[in-house]
């Protein structure tokens, strides 16, 4: 039954060795390649799984989250450093200003006192001066001398915030009152105010300046800031050099 040429063909044709014979080694390792290869192709075309997915999501929220909190520290860090900067101007500024002012007084002209006050435990010094027109004043036109007050006061009638700033009133002015006195203020937001006084002759700081006819040799100012860890601190020589 296995006699024709035809059955012969068909028994060699399906792939398997006739009886009593082997097919060459090179051909079953060529078979075996193409059929792993058909199999990697068949799990390549049939695409991702649920899990491969699952993963890939949660690896791009966990790359996305951490760019997100990169960023956002450093936009924190950058808006913390621009108002560290801007109060530095401003705090900069009032100390060059009140330097201007009180480099140019005169012991006899000046009149600089000071007095030390306490008000809900809170420092609340005031330092007094007699000038002209310029630095002190805010203004090169005012006619006149005046007399001003480096003091704080409330921001309004119904806040508990305190401002830097100064007091102006004309010298020769006879009312007894606030009608003619001026409010300029420099600084808002302040806590505290702590004023003192280098005195040469007992080569020590004091809380009080009451000789109007002598200017001490430095001014110590302390100013409470809300929020900040320290207190910003200036002292100021009211001569061009603190040792004349």
């Amino acid at each position: 039954m296995f006699t024709g040429p035809s059955k012969k063909d068909a028994i060699l044709d399906t792939g398997c060795p006739p009886v009593g014979r082997t097919r060459p080694v090179a051909s079953w390792r060529l078979h075996g390649t193409s059929v792993r290869w058909s199999r990697e192709r068949a799990i390549w075309l049939r695409g991702f799984t649920l899990l491969e997915i699952t993963l890939a999501v949660a690896i791009l929220a966990m790359m996305s989250l951490a760019i997100f909190r990169f960023v956002q520290s450093n936009l924190t860090a950058l808006r913390v450093s621009a108002d560290a900067s801007a109060a530095d101007a401003q705090y900069g500024g009032l100390r060059d200003l009140l330097a201007a002012e009180w480099q140019s007084l005169t012991p006899t002209h000046g009149k600089m006192t000071g007095e030390p006050l306490k008000l809900n435990d809170r420092q609340r010094d005031v330092i007094k001066w007699n000038c002209s027109a310029g630095p002190g004043l805010l203004t090169r036109y005012a006619p006149g001398d005046f007399i001003v007050w480096l003091r704080l006061q409330p921001e309004n009638e119904k806040s508990g915030r305190l401002d830097l700033g100064l007091l102006r009133k004309p010298q020769n002015d006879s009312d007894i009152g606030e009608g003619h006195e001026t409010w300029v203020p420099l600084i808002k937001n302040v806590s505290s105010l702590q004023i003192r006084y280098f005195d040469p002759q007992l080569n020590t700081w004091v809380d009080r300046w009451s000789n109007a006819f002598k200017l001490p040799r430095l001014v110590k100012l302390t100013v409470g800031r809300p929020g900040a860890a320290v207190p910003w601190e200036a002292i100021i020589p009211l001569g061009r050099t603190p040792w004349p």
